[in-house]
């Protein structure tokens, strides 16, 4: 240390000093401007795209929300077309059985109707033979001779037990 300061010269001190202000003027004057633009640029830069950065999240967060409410509009109509889906399935079971019943009811009559004329003509042709039989029964008492009203009376009364109708 002793070296330093006897090898000091206040001469070079002044000249070194002067130069060294004569630096700082030059870049203050000339360097410290730009320099102190590009850092205030790129601090606003900086503030710009963290705005940025916030109205994107705050932008996600709304597009979130209504994707939320999107979705869940989309599954209250779906959860509505299936109940819609279910009560059309269920009209038209119930008006598949009724149209069913009515046309086995309606069927049902029609073979009652059938049934009946069936009767009633196979009644006819019982009464057509039973005529026939009378008739032929008839025939054949007018061609026996009887004796006597006993004998007739008995076979009228045969023959009436052996056709009955009902």
């Amino acid at each position: 240390m002793e070296q330093l300061i006897n090898d000091f010269s206040p001469g070079l001190f002044i000249i070194q000093t002067i130069l060294f202000l004569g630096l700082i003027f030059l870049m203050v004057k000339f360097a410290w401007k730009p320099i102190l633009d590009a850092v205030n640029e790129r601090e606003d830069g900086i503030k710009d795209a963290l705005e940025s950065a916030e109205e994107a999240r705050k932008e996600m967060q709304n597009l979130t929300a209504d994707n939320e409410r999107i979705l869940k509009e989309a599954r209250a109509e779906r959860d509505a077309m299936m109940k819609d889906a279910r009560e059309i399935k269920e009209k038209m079971l119930v008006e598949a059985k009724d149209e069913a019943k009515a046309a086995a009811t309606k069927i049902m009559e029609q073979a009652q109707v059938a049934i009946q004329s069936e009767k009633q003509a196979a009644m006819a042709s019982i009464r057509s033979q039973v005529a026939e039989l009378s008739v032929g029964i008839a025939e054949k008492f007018v061609r026996k001779e009887l004796a006597n009203d006993t004998e007739q009376s008995q076979l009228i009364a045969q023959l009436l037990e052996e056709v009955t109708i009902r």
